[in-house]
């Protein structure tokens, strides 16, 4: 059918558009994903809906559009996958869902770290893991108990190249939600998930609650799902379409600023290493989120 009825009614501007039900979404994504558009089809949908803004019905619509073509990893016994997705990298503060990622698995939890550059001139959470002397997975079937490296690219190449529209355009689209947003794991699994802006908080916590997902919510780092090392964010989980807040924001001034490296992989990757060898400690809101996080797959 196309998509040009579906442009029509998100197109109008931010007053005029009209949302899409979750079942129009999914077919309108779908066709993108499946190639049965034009370069051009798909511009007007990147940009018609930054303007619009994605609703939680039409988020879940994506979403399944999304679910129905990963290569997912593979389940591992009955234990649950943490999900971490990881696609902006560090500018001023270092990359530390690294750290997040290897605590977790310092304590037998699996972890599937999923992601792609999107932002250029940024440290990435894949390279500072590839100084530490971990690899990316080729394919979901090389995937372990442990913690996996999975690019965007094997799990869904139509998704990756969405999100490179914004390398065109300059500017994000419903894809750079969706990635925060996903399950790419065949059995339980735990998101942990990240907002930058209130907004964003508000309709990820929506779409969680509507599509029932096992998650974890908090402001990122930079748009890392990790608590910043210097100030313990709120935490909320989610579960059966509930929301629990399991963290409070920390309130008033810093009292100190922690010794953190400098935004690069090497230095990042040294810093991390130490936390490990307990040379250094652990940031406390990180070890606090490992603790949430811990809890929380307790019931997942």
């Amino acid at each position: 059918m196309g998509i040009g009825h579906y442009l029509k009614e998100i197109g109008r501007g931010k007053e005029g558009a009209r949302s899409l039900t979750r079942e129009q979404a999914a077919d309108l994504l779908g066709q993108v994903l499946d190639a049965q558009v034009t370069d051009l089809e798909v511009g007007a949908f990147c940009l018609a809906m930054r303007i619009k803004g994605e609703t939680p019905d039409e988020m879940a619509g994506f979403l399944d559009a999304v679910h129905l073509r990963l290569t997912a990893l593979p389940a591992f016994d009955e234990q649950a996958t943490v999900v971490i997705p990881c696609y902006n990298g560090a500018r001023k503060l270092p990359a530390l869902a690294p750290l997040l990622a290897l605590l977790l698995s310092q304590q037998g939890v699996r972890v599937c770290l999923h992601g792609t550059p999107t932002e250029s001139r940024r440290t990435t959470s894949f390279e500072v893991l590839e100084v530490l002397g971990y690899k990316r997975l080729s394919h979901v079937e090389q995937a372990n108990s442990g913690l996996n490296l999975v690019p965007t690219e094997i799990l869904c190449p139509a998704l990756k190249k969405l999100l490179d529209v914004r390398r065109v355009v300059n500017l994000r689209n419903p894809a750079h939600s969706l990635v925060k947003l996903m399950n790419p794991c065949r059995g339980p699994a735990l998101i942990v998930s990240s907002h930058t802006h209130p907004e964003y908080a508000v309709s990820m916590a929506q779409t969680f609650k509507l599509t029932q997902a096992s998650a974890f919510l908090l402001r990122g780092t930079e748009g890392e799902p990790v608590a910043d090392a210097r100030r313990t964010p709120q935490m909320d989980f989610f579960q059966n379409g509930a929301m629990h807040t399991v963290q409070l924001a920390q309130p008033g001034a810093l009292a100190s600023i922690p010794d953190l490296p400098e935004p690069n992989a090497a230095d990042t990757a040294a810093f991390i290493e130490d936390v490990l060898n307990q040379k250094r400690a652990v940031p406390e809101p990180i070890a606090l989120q490992v603790q949430h996080i811990l809890q929380a797959l307790k019931s997942t």
